[in-house]
């Protein structure tokens, strides 16, 4: 298989605009207004971008870019839905065989709007992921990794980026081995908060996730493509002691030295706290990922942009 060019090292931050009262699941999105207003945020900070899904989000967000001229690279990423009943998942993850089939349409429809936008914007598109934690084993989107790895041929045949496939690094060491000879870079995700780490031992929990990954996969560029600190916790899956705006700011910055003193590039998990996600408890940890506020208002790590 012909390997596309590496990536080179950027300063990188995963980016998911909406608001309080808007979300994806309920088909409200930030508007080009609001877009525009966080990307200036953004900008001279940051020089690349992660979004998740070929949604309305984010075309709007690569006409924006594309309108401002503004200087992001985008990392696009095509949401794959479930296509295989996940028993193991504790919060859902088994459908109906009606369901099944008809994410297997969609999912085919993302692709094809992930080719049609990755040519449309290809000065702005530097990688495209052809999902998200769809193998790992808690997944509530379970698929097979050859389908996976045949939605990524059929991706490499049609558009000139770059194809990876974002996963938590533990299947990286195993199940994904097949799937990895068809990518040309390898995406993992670290969390050492969610494996009961503390900031004190967690920059070398993230190497050592990385170090083991690049050891398995020998000549295949590693890059990290979520790796954050929560601030808040109700206690479902992280201690409340282990985070905190502070341990955020300590956390990424140890993150962010090591990235560019070994050029590794890093997408920064993530750049708002998105209030629409997890439970309704307000401290649910899958709201605070930021380094602002929902409210659009700074944490202390903030201090780290450039």
């Amino acid at each position: 298989m012909m390997q596309r060019m590496p990536l080179p090292y950027k300063r990188a931050i995963c980016y998911s605009g909406f608001r309080d009262g808007q979300s994806p699941d309920d088909g409200v999105f930030p508007s080009e207004a609001e877009i525009l207003e966080d990307l200036q945020l953004l900008e001279g900070h940051w020089d690349a971008l992660r979004v998740y899904a070929c949604d309305l989000h984010t075309e709007r967000v690569l006409k924006v870019i594309e309108r401002e001229r503004l200087p992001f690279t985008v990392m696009l990423g095509a949401y794959i839905g479930a296509e295989v009943n996940n028993q193991g998942c504790p919060w859902g993850g088994v459908y109906s065989e009606e369901t099944l089939e008809k994410n297997r349409q969609q999912n085919k429809e993302e692709l094809d709007r992930a080719v049609l936008w990755a040519n449309r914007y290809e000065s702005i598109v530097d990688v495209v992921s052809v999902g998200n934690e769809a193998t790992v084993d808690w997944t509530d989107h379970l698929i097979d990794p050859e389908t996976v790895k045949a939605y990524a041929a059929y991706l490499r045949s049609r558009i000139p980026q770059p194809v990876t496939f974002c996963e938590n690094y533990v299947p990286w060491l195993d199940k994904l081995k097949s799937l990895a000879q068809e990518l040309d870079l390898i995406a993992i995700h670290t969390y050492p908060v969610w494996e009961y780490k503390t900031v004190a031992e967690a920059m070398d929990y993230t190497r050592k996730n990385y170090e083991v990954v690049q050891a398995a996969h020998p000549g295949k560029q590693i890059i990290i493509t979520e790796a954050g600190w929560a601030t808040a916790s109700n206690g479902r899956g992280i201690p409340p002691e282990n985070v905190g705006e502070l341990y955020q700011e300590a956390y990424l910055r140890e993150l962010l030295e090591w990235a560019e003193r070994e050029r590794i590039l890093v997408y920064i998990f993530e750049a708002f706290d998105e209030n629409w996600k997890g439970s309704d408890h307000p401290l649910e940890p899958e709201k605070h990922w930021g380094i602002y506020r929902a409210d659009r208002s700074a944490k202390p790590a903030l201090s780290l942009q450039r």
